[in-house]
């Protein structure tokens, strides 16, 4: 509600000082371009306000900063410019306001232009400038090629279990490419995996993916392992990876890492099918002779030949696991011997 009672003001406004244009003393001429003017680019902001609902503050703020900056650098550089030409017994002020455009227009290009590309080591955020490369809220993972590949980061996302920003760095992006480019056919089969992975996940609109483009001199020369846990250090983030020798580099450097594999393990049923263990039964089941039991955590067991046990504690072997969105269950049979 607050932002249309602003666009409104601010059309209201822009309209009230088109009329002040419009009916004072200047020619008919400029009043004839001037008002509309002013009015069409008032409501043009506006439709671009719209449009854009998503804006991005990093862009904003660089944006914002490099006007500021290249404003101070054509005041300065101008003023020196004129003196040397005043001195030179040239006219200044034939050549005053050529000379601030084209230094203001080049020096905004080249401040915003270098802020974008460097905004990921030094960051503005306004209404204050932060300094600090320490990233604010969940740590963003940095994605390796063999993660990519393996493809199960995909599946993990889509239970939107992770709210993570993910940065796949550019080189990891080249390196997939070069796989899918190899002549071996596996290479070039796993390459090309690799890449339907990440166009997967680029229209996922619940997945924040961001392509991560600049390296830092200290990357220069160095292995994309290497590279890896330097730009995880340097965004303050965890590296994702299921490379073994990664995880250990990674490790060394005491930089976060989260190992898709150990993920993997830690989600595996409790018990796998022909291993054995008690459960009292606790009720019958919804087939003939069937009795269930629970874990305690709430696992559901469906025992079979079971229902005559109702109310014992009695060893089973497991027959099968099945694992649904929906929960786990364990079916099994009882080995309890019958007296």
């Amino acid at each position: 509600m607050g932002l249309w009672i602003l666009r409104v003001s601010f059309l209201l406004i822009a309209a009230g000082i088109g009329f002040s244009v419009g009916t004072s003393n200047t020619p008919f001429v400029t009043r004839g371009w001037i008002v509309p003017s002013i009015v069409g680019g008032a409501v043009g902001l506006v439709a671009i306000d719209i449009l854009v609902p998503r804006k991005r503050i990093e862009i904003i703020s660089t944006v914002y900063i490099g006007i500021v900056v290249a404003l101070f650098l054509t005041y300065v550089i101008g003023s020196a410019l004129e003196t040397v030409m005043f001195g030179a017994q040239i006219e200044a002020s034939e050549f005053h306001g050529t000379i601030r455009v084209i230094l203001a227009t080049g020096l905004s290009y080249i401040c915003i232009s270098l802020l974008i590309q460097t905004k990921d080591e030094f960051r503005f955020i306004i209404p204050y400038v932060e300094f600090s490369k320490e990233i604010k809220g969940h740590k963003p993972f940095i994605l390796d090629t063999s993660v990519i590949i393996d493809g199960r980061i995909a599946d993990l996302l889509e239970t939107d279990i992770i709210d993570n920003q993910l940065v796949m760095p550019r080189f990891v992006l080249s390196e997939l490419q070069n796989i899918a480019d190899s002549n071996d056919k596996l290479r070039r089969a796993r390459g090309r995996r690799g890449l339907d992975i990440v166009n997967r996940l680029h229209n996922n609109d619940s997945v924040d993916l961001k392509i991560h483009e600049s390296e830092t001199l200290e990357m220069e020369n160095q292995p994309v392992d290497m590279k890896l846990v330097l730009l995880a250090r340097n965004l303050n983030g965890k590296v994702v990876t299921g490379d073994y020798n990664l995880n250990k580099v990674a490790t060394i450097h005491s930089v976060p890492v989260i190992n898709l594999n150990d993920v993997s393990n830690s989600l595996k049923p409790l018990f796998l099918p022909g291993e054995r263990f008690a459960v009292q039964i606790v009720k019958a089941g919804e087939e003939t002779n069937q009795g269930v039991g629970y874990l305690d955590d709430g696992t559901m067991i469906v025992v079979e030949e079971g229902r005559r046990q109702i109310g014992n504690k009695v060893p089973i072997l497991v027959t099968s696991v099945l694992q649904t969105s929906a929960g786990r269950m364990i079916f099994g049979r009882c080995e309890a011997t019958e007296s």
